[in-house]
């Protein structure tokens, strides 16, 4: 079986945002994919369950606009079906389940699904635990005592991920160079700080476990 007590947390390493072509590219985030590719294969390696979130969005998507403010709104990406809404490679789901923030799932549905290794968690807002009815009852089937956490970007998807399980009673660290930023938005590291949450680097992650 999977190390229980151990979660990792990949958010939105998607097309869109990762890659220089992508709708709403966060700058530079291509420098951290050799990096995620390593997270990712060492999490097959030493068989860590990894719930891996993605924005998953139609067009009445109520974050999205054609006049976006870059904060609470934002342009059209990641749309369901487009390419944009993939994984990059580095970071692609082996054989994972599928939870759709469209559906309500039982909570026998959910402890069959948490059987899998990888999990995909769609969501329709930045927030994944706003974004997907279904994540809550299932970071408590998962139970995790703690959970590493590391996508795009630092300063938006990955500071809801964090803080909503920080205030979970579980100890959550950020993998910091496995982390990237949209400008023009605060840094989260004083909140983060305030909640208990590690910063770490990937190469020491065996001594966090």
């Amino acid at each position: 079986m999977f190390k229980k007590e151990l979660l990792f947390w990949n958010v939105d390493t998607q097309f869109d945002f990762m890659n220089k072509e992508g709708k709403l590219y966060v700058p530079d985030s291509e420098d951290i994919l050799p990096l995620l590719e390593r997270i990712t294969l060492f999490a097959k390696e030493s068989n860590i369950q990894v719930v891996n979130t993605a924005d998953h969005h139609y067009p009445d998507a109520k974050e999205l606009s054609d006049t976006p403010d870059f904060v609470s709104t934002f342009p059209p990406h990641c749309m369901a079906g487009t390419k944009g809404a993939e994984y990059m490679s580095e970071t692609q789901p082996e054989n994972p389940l599928t939870l759709n923030w469209d559906k309500l799932y039982s909570s026998e549905e959910i402890e069959k699904m948490t059987q899998a290794r990888n999990l995909v968690v769609f969501k329709d807002v930045f927030d994944v635990f706003e974004g997907n009815p279904n994540t809550q009852m299932l970071v408590g089937q998962l139970a995790p005592k703690k959970v590493f956490v590391y996508g795009v970007t630092t300063n938006v998807c990955v500071d809801c991920a964090v803080c909503g399980l920080a205030k979970q009673n579980i100890e959550v660290f950020v993998i910091e160079d496995a982390i990237k930023e949209l400008p023009n938005i605060p840094l989260p590291f004083e909140k983060w700080d305030t909640l208990g949450v590690k910063r770490i680097v990937f190469s020491e992650i065996k001594k966090y476990f």
